[in-house]
């Protein structure tokens, strides 16, 4: 395994990161508690989770994957051997059943949130904290256009960075980040850091793959000069890039077949581009899979590239992909097919 720097944190995480959000819906605790020892025998030591897991959303879905991270905590005794990394919702996303569906992030709905996950996951810190969403307007999960509409702007950064503040002199939390943001919020993150006093961002989880290089037009900078590292998820474009879902595709146990909500990765041009990284995989005797994964971990903005699985066999093989090289006619390839059919699914 590699293991490489989160931003100015001092932490330093493996550079394949375990994903979790199937564990309570797709997967069972016993599952679960498997893949995390696999994972940790083979060097992932670097765990993201989310108060609102298990995906798809539902009440009661809701903070299962944390009780299965705490039970097996609890069963195992290793909670020093990893870097364990959380999520609270940000505002606006409609769940009834958090907080009375009236969670935002202020110092309130913070505190209730982060000690909410504390007692599911069965320790005394987290050692990530990140907020899952803006808690204003953006252009996200497949939306393409940002419309400005400051008047109904949310908890203002300043305050939400305070609390996250207050949570790390706690020792609740030990370091900060962010997730789904664009480059002005996480600059202002960085100007309340600067400027009030308060903890500087050290990452931020966005989509990241070779169907959605979005990244790349304006967060890449922000990261490489202000140190904050891209914890990039899904690396497989929620398994489209194995090709299980095209020609319209829903295979059985599947998540697009589990999930209610539409996929970001059922696109008009989706099909063509996953055609095309699946060719180039095959002429070069590559895992497509593992290919997409190598091409992310191939990026120096990226810290961390999450995977996620439903059987032991696939999450194995992207482990692997840790010790994938591409060349560089492979990348040349990628990018001919990135500039035919730039970011399909954004």
């Amino acid at each position: 395994m590699q293991y490489r720097s989160l931003g100015r944190s001092g932490l330093s995480v493996s550079a394949i990161g375990l994903g979790t959000m199937t564990w309570g819906a797709q997967n069972s605790e016993a599952e679960g508690h498997a893949q995390m020892d696999a994972a940790l025998e083979r060097g992932v030591t670097f765990w993201d989770t989310a108060e609102m897991y298990a995906i798809p959303p539902t009440a009661s879905s809701y903070g299962k994957t944390e009780a299965i991270i705490g039970s097996w905590f609890q069963s195992r005794g290793q909670r020093d051997k990893v870097i364990l990394a959380t999520k609270v919702i940000g505002g606006g996303g409609g769940f009834a059943w958090v907080r009375d569906g009236k969670s935002k992030p202020d110092r309130a709905n913070l505190v209730a949130a982060v000690e909410a996950s504390l007692s599911r996951l069965k320790t005394d810190y987290i050692d990530l904290y990140q907020l899952h969403w803006p808690d204003r307007a953006t252009a996200r999960f497949g939306t393409r256009l940002y419309s400005h509409t400051p008047e109904k702007d949310g908890v203002p950064i300043e305050e939400t960075l305070a609390a996250f503040a207050d949570l790390v002199t706690a020792g609740k939390i030990r370091q900060v980040g962010l997730s789904n943001e664009t480059p002005w919020g996480v600059m202002r993150f960085l100007r309340a850091a600067e400027t009030v006093g308060l903890p500087r961002v050290v990452s931020i989880q966005n989509a990241y793959n070779l169907l959605n290089r979005t990244f790349e037009q304006g967060l890449s900078e922000v990261s490489l000069r202000e140190e904050v590292g891209l914890l990039a998820y899904s690396p497989l474009g929620a398994a489209t890039l194995t090709g299980k879902y095209l020609n319209g595709a829903v295979p059985p146990g599947s998540r697009r077949a589990l999930d209610h909500r539409a996929s970001r990765y059922a696109t008009i041009n989706a099909d063509a581009a996953t055609q095309a990284y699946l060719d180039i995989a095959q002429r070069h005797g590559l895992s497509p899979s593992q290919m997409a994964i190598a091409f992310t971990l191939h990026q120096p903005f990226v810290a961390s590239s999450l995977i996620g699985a439903t059987t032991m066999e696939t999450l194995l093989s992207n482990i692997e992909a840790i010790d994938v090289a591409l060349s560089d006619e492979v990348l040349a390839e990628i990018d001919a097919v990135h500039n035919r059919l730039p970011d399909p699914c954004p």
